[in-house]
Parts: structure tokens; C-alpha cells; sequence
């Protein structure tokens, strides 16, 4: 956001006064002095500083926003006046980024915009969740207890996005270092032993002729290795793009034996917390549905949501189409069901999130101690059983010699 620099004088007393303003444009600073009753007598763009950031410096992170609104439902709910909580935010603040954007929802706060409609204004800090129960709480006079609540449901959504993040971290480091140790054997180690037995001129077994064929193949040909994998991955994030593709891979993942049982019961734990803590903030339940669909972040999910969104516009329940998708369980199907006969869905949903919480930590652990005998017997397979083709030759070697 450019900051402005401007000379003013107070039109009670006269009094000519020197300043900085962060704002978005020009009109926005003439209408902010025009409300403090100040005459302007110039105004210009400061000069904006070179400054040198390391790539992704400047992102928000999901963590930054969930300190931020816990510390912001504490000072609101201390008596703290807003514009003082905001201040006090952005001077605290590590993130330079969102510094920035709490100075902006402070200026836009001053000159008579809501504060929902000065968040709308960043929406790569702010989603529209955050948002629309921000407007909800100040519609009803309770944005005290919707910022708590808001706290709340961010610490628990980020504690699962991290349940989840960390079950997929472990494989991929896994293959990644296994990997690494096939390339390097095979680059520098087989070449060694292919020397040595052409030294000797006896006949390989297939095992070594398998290896020291891929070992050629990959030192002539790393360049192909490497086109394509890089042109693979570039094809795969270009049909998952697409909206077919996205659906196509999407129903994978939740078909997978193991991590699809976690994906699932992450989801349905996402799905019910978010469309309650919406509902319980006075937000409507179409508008908490379709912002609920919009942080699914899967596709079978997104579309069974939407699905049952246009089931209630009808006239009809929300449990009917999420049983119709298969994605949700029966139980989750049933409890709703009962949720939205007695008229306490949020509630239902509320105990429902609770419960699949706990369901993704027996989940997570469950998929953790699969992989670990997985992953150990796949590496025990690839690098040991290329080590063992390398010392055949030296065993018939050595039996010969006796």
C-alpha cells in the first residue's frame, strides 16, 4: 500500500500540520483529513524504498492468521476499542505483509467502513469465511464472542491441516531420500564394480547385467531421466487444473485404501466445523454452505455440498444429497438428519467435528505405522537388492577360486 505524505491545516484552529499516511489512493487521503476537518494544502506519494526479500517472504501464513485472531478476540473482549487492537496488532506483528494489511483495515476502519468490509478488502489474509462471521457478529452486536469463536475454529482447522500435512510429509521424504541413494549408486558406486569385472572378463549374472544396464542408461541418458519426469509432473498439474481431471483425481485419493481414509475423515472434520461454527454465528445456512464448499478442498466433496446447498434452495434437507454422494458416512448422514429435525444443526455438527477430530488422530497414527514397515522393506528391496547383484559376481569369484 503507497504511502502518502501530506500538508494540511485544522479548520477550527488554524494549526498547519505535517504527516504520513498508508492508504490506497489519493481519495482515500483527502476524505480521511475532510472527516478529521483538515484542509488540504498538499499531498504527494512518498518515494517508495528499494527493499530485498527472499522469495515467499511476503506470504501470510495460515499460522500468522491464527495468532492474530486470538489475539484479537483477547484485546476485543478485554474492552480494547477496535482501532487500538488493530494498532497494537500491526506493531507486533513478525509477518511485514500482514503488518501492511492490518494498517490498511485500520484506515479503511477510521474513514466509516465496517470492519468486515475493510477485510473483504484482503483476501489473501482474510477468506470469505472469515469475513461473512466478522459481519455476522457485528450485525448482532456479539463480534466479541465471534472473534473467540472464529479463534477457536482456525486453531483446530490449522492443528488438523498439520495432522494431515505431517502423514504425507513421511513418505515423500522417505522416496525422496530413497531416490537419491539409487542415484547415487548407480551414477558413481556401479561404475566402479563395472570396471572391476570387465577387468577379469567373467561372465555376469542377469541380476548385475539388470543393474549395470540401468547404470549405463541412466549416465547416458540423465537428460531423458530428467525430461521426463519434469514433463510428467508438468502433464499431471495440467490435467489436475482442468475440472474433469481435478474430479478425476480427487476420487483417487479418497479411493485409496489407507490415506483416503484419512482424507475423508479430515474432510467430513472440516466440512461439519466449519458449517457449524457459520450456522452458530447467524450466518445462513446457504451462504454457510456454499462458503463451506469452497474450503473443502476436494472436488467430490465441494460438488456433494453444492448438491445439497441446491437441495435446500428447493425446499428439501441437506442429508439427502450428501448420502446420495457416498462420500460422507451413515453416521455422519444420520446425525445431521436428526440435526436439522430438532433444529439444533449447529450443535449436531459441532459434536460431529469433535468426533471425527479424534478420528483423524487414530487415522494419521494408523497410516504412520503402516508406511514405517512399507517404507523400510521398500528400501531394504531396491538398495539392498542392488548391492546384493553387485557381490554375486565377487561370491562366484570367490567359489571359484576355492
Amino acid at each position: 500500500m503507497p504511502v502518502f505524505e501530506y500538508t494540511a491545516k485544522n479548520a477550527t484552529t488554524g494549526q498547519i500540520l505535517k504527516g504520513s499516511l498508508d492508504a490506497p489512493s489519493r481519495d482515500e487521503v483527502v476524505g480521511h483529513l475532510r472527516k478529521n476537518r483538515m484542509l488540504l494544502v498538499s499531498l504527494r506519494e512518498a518515494p517508495k524504498e528499494i527493499k530485498f526479500t527472499l522469495p515467499g517472504a511476503g506470504r501470510i501464513s495460515t499460522r500468522d492468521i491464527v495468532i492474530f485472531t486470538r489475539q484479537f478476540a483477547t484485546m476485543i473482549n478485554s474492552g480494547l476499542p477496535l482501532v487500538q487492537s488493530l494498532n497494537i496488532l500491526s506493531a507486533q506483528t513478525e509477518s511485514a505483509k500482514l503488518k501492511d494489511v492490518c494498517k490498511g483495515v485500520v484506515f479503511d476502519v477510521e474513514a466509516g467502513n465496517t470492519l468486515a468490509d475493510s477485510l473483504a478488502k484482503h483476501p489473501s489474509a482474510f477468506p470469505q469465511l472469515y469475513v461473512n462471521m466478522v459481519a455476522a457478529g457485528e450485525a448482532g452486536g456479539i463480534l466479541d464472542t465471534i472473534l473467540l469463536r472464529l479463534a477457536t475454529f482456525l486453531e483446530k482447522n490449522d492443528r488438523l491441516i498439520r495432522k494431515v500435512k505431517s502423514a504425507m510429509i513421511y513418505p515423500a521424504v522417505i522416496f525422496t531420500v530413497a531416490f537419491g541413494a539409487v542415484a547415487v549408486l548407480l551414477i558413481f558406486v556401479i561404475p566402479v564394480f563395472r570396471s572391476m569385472f570387465e577387468s577379469v572378463h567373467m561372465e555376469l549374472p542377469l541380476p548385475t547385467r539388470i543393474v549395470i544396464g540401468l547404470s549405463d542408461f541412466l549416465r547416458s541418458y540423465w537428460w531423458l531421466v530428467i525430461g521426463v519426469l519434469g514433463g510428467g509432473t508438468f502433464a499431471f498439474r495440467k490435467f489436475n487444473d482442468t475440472p474433469s481431471g481435478k474430479r478425476k483425481v480427487d476420487g483417487a485419493l479418497l479411493a485409496m485404501p489407507v490415506l483416503g481414509d484419512v482424507l475423508r475423515k479430515s474432510a467430513v472434520s472440516r466440512f461439519t466445523r466449519t458449517l457449524g461454527t457459520l450456522v452458530s454465528s447467524g450466518v445462513s445456512i446457504l451462504d454457510g454452505l456454499e462458503i463451506t464448499a469452497k474450503t473443502a478442498g476436494n472436488t467430490i466433496i465441494h460438488d456433494a455440498i453444492m448438491e445439497s446447498r441446491s437441495s435446500i434452495a428447493g425446499g428439501d434437507t441437506i442429508a439427502a444429497p450428501l448420502e446420495k454422494s457416498g462420500v460422507f458416512p451413515p453416521m455422519v448422514i444420520s446425525m445431521i438428519a436428526v440435526g436439522e429435525q430438532t433444529g439444533g444443526l449447529d450443535e449436531m455438527l459441532s459434536k460431529i467435528a469433535d468426533f471425527y477430530d479424534d478420528e483423524v488422530d487414530v487415522a494419521v497414527s494408523g497410516l504412520l505405522s503402516l508406511l514405517e514397515p512399507i517404507m523400510i522393506l521398500f528400501l531394504g528391496v531396491i538398495v539392498g537388492g542392488m548391492i546384493v547383484a553387485m557381490y554375486l559376481p565377487i561370491f562366484g569369484m570367490l567359489q571359484t577360486v576355492q
